[in-house]
């Protein structure tokens, strides 16, 4: 099947450069992306396995007491480190 796009010509810069960086085509890369952006849903939560996207376990509004909290989850890690030394 064909299809044609109108890029901007930033997007059509990016584009080629990805492409040379990477030894594709045009086409292949589009295909690429569009396999990605049609993946299944299900597929897609598996993203969200990765380590850092929703590691926080902290409930409530985290975001209104980040110092609070920063302080606290260092003192602990501070302490501990402490004791393990001190108990050599």
């Amino acid at each position: 099947m064909t299809l044609t796009v109108r890029l901007s010509p930033r997007v059509e810069q990016e584009l080629a450069e990805y492409c040379v960086k990477r030894r594709l085509t045009k086409s292949e890369a589009v295909k690429l992306a569009l396999e990605e952006l049609l993946r299944l849903p299900e597929a897609r939560k598996a993203d969200l396995s990765h380590p850092y996207i929703g590691s926080d376990i902290q409930q409530g509004d985290v975001a209104r007491h980040v110092k609070r909290l920063l302080r606290e989850h260092f003192r602990v890690k501070k302490g501990s480190k402490r004791r393990a030394i001190g108990a050599k």
